[in-house]
């Protein structure tokens, strides 16, 4: 959410962010409405003055066995007036949030201008492309030629884009999720946590899901959601809170389903695993002070980094342009492993930071020489469990069709080298 004093204060670098940002140019309909609204408020307070002096008037009179009828004609007169402006300051106030909540954060001064991905920046890589002998085969080739993956049966049951992995995949795939937290929790300094997978909708909201993207969401009745990431429980951990500033930084991971509609998906990655309605990720979220979330940006980016390191695939690492960014995001790295069955590189994380932009929505503040500063948020993939599976499978395929198991996963396989 944004800063109304900024936008008072710098309305032609607001439209020119938004403009970025793939918005029309509105601080002139914000500033009307806030104008209104002030206005409003600056009489409403005379008025709300001028009733206190009548009533205390009134007060007087009365004990002096005097005629206060007039004064009682007044009270009644402004209380209409009183009343009608706070119905107008509501509806300005309502109007003005309207707008806010739905525009996205203004994007880092390093952040290249673009409209979508083509736009995205080099950033750096790590390794090269593995060669293979033979020609590489796609994820769900190599599981269903060994009948690990089942999509026909996740259909039966749920309908497209869900998949039924089964004995070692399965395997791997919880041993992925072992590794990433055992990493993230023993090397890189994050707190594991065990998070709801509902929540309501002030979470969705603190974290910028809501109100806009209602679509992408899937509801479970009662005013409860189905999480789209952990990042929206992990963060709202410290909604309406006013930390210490001893408790800077927080570090936090969780290991989740997530649920997403994929309504902006249709005929995108309908084959495979890619693209699906639910998925498993682990999820890294950082609560620092201003000065430090960039630095903390380059930190979690490595933190994500160290596991396809690890692994041993090779990746890239993108600077997204202002018009590719997250709807909360100021600025965003994304890593690409590299897919040899595709011939593609795929994103399996994205690390972001939201600057005071979802501090603001969950009113989450520390307290420094006695002032309430807006904490800044981060939050990024370290990984989607999912896709760093498929990695897997297509960077450790054989050419006889079976799969190696990455050096790193053998501990949680009594040491099997193959699956």
């Amino acid at each position: 959410m944004h800063n109304i004093n900024y936008i008072r204060d710098n309305p032609i670098e607001f439209d020119n962010a938004m403009k970025l940002r793939g918005e029309d140019a509105i601080s002139y309909k914000i500033l009307e409405i806030d104008k209104i609204k002030r206005e409003t408020q600056t009489v409403l307070q005379n008025l709300l003055s001028e009733r206190n002096t009548l009533s205390k008037e009134i007060g007087y009179l009365k004990s002096k066995n005097g005629n206060a009828k007039n004064e009682i004609s007044k009270v009644e007169e402004l209380k209409e007036k009183i009343n009608s402006l706070k119905e107008l300051e509501n509806i300005k106030e309502n109007e003005l949030n309207s707008i806010l909540t739905r525009l996205p954060n203004i994007p880092h001064k390093s952040v290249p201008n673009g409209k979508d991905e083509k736009d995205n920046t080099f950033y750096r890589q790590w390794s090269s492309k593995p060669k293979f002998s033979f020609k590489p085969k796609v994820h769900y080739e190599i599981g269903e030629k060994i009948g690990l993956i089942n999509f026909e049966n996740a259909s039966k049951l749920s309908g497209s884009r869900f998949v039924i992995l089964k004995n070692q995949i399965s395997k791997l795939e919880r041993s992925i999720s072992n590794f990433m937290l055992d990493k993230h929790t023993q090397e890189n300094g994050y707190i594991e946590y065990s998070v709801p997978f509902l929540v309501k909708e002030d979470s969705l909201f603190g974290t910028g899901q809501l109100p806009k993207f209602g679509d992408d969401l899937f509801t479970a009745g009662d005013d409860h959601w189905l999480i789209p990431t952990a990042e929206v429980p992990l963060t709202n951990l410290v909604r309406n809170e006013i930390l210490n500033i001893n408790q800077l930084p927080i570090r936090s991971t969780s290991f989740t389903p997530c649920f997403r509609s994929e309504a902006g998906a249709a005929g995108k990655d309908t084959r495979g695993m890619l693209r699906q309605h639910q998925f498993t990720k682990v999820e890294l979220v950082s609560v620092v002070e201003p000065e430090y979330s960039q630095d903390e940006l380059e930190r979690m980016l490595s933190c994500a980094e160290s596991i396809l390191k690890d692994l041993n695939i090779h990746y890239r690492v993108m600077t997204l342009c202002s018009g590719d960014m997250g709807f909360s995001a100021n600025k965003t790295y994304d890593i690409e492993v590299w897919l040899p069955g595709e011939e593609k590189y795929r994103e399996i994380s994205s690390c972001s930071n939201c600057g005071d932009f979802q501090a603001r929505r969950m009113n989450t503040r520390y307290k420094k020489d006695d002032k309430n500063i807006l904490v800044h948020t981060l939050n990024g993939s370290g990984l989607a469990v999912g896709r760093t599976l498929i990695a897997i499978l297509e960077n450790y395929q054989m050419e006889d069709g079976n799969v190696e198991i990455p050096e790193v996963l053998r501990k949680y396989f009594n040491n099997k080298t193959l699956l």
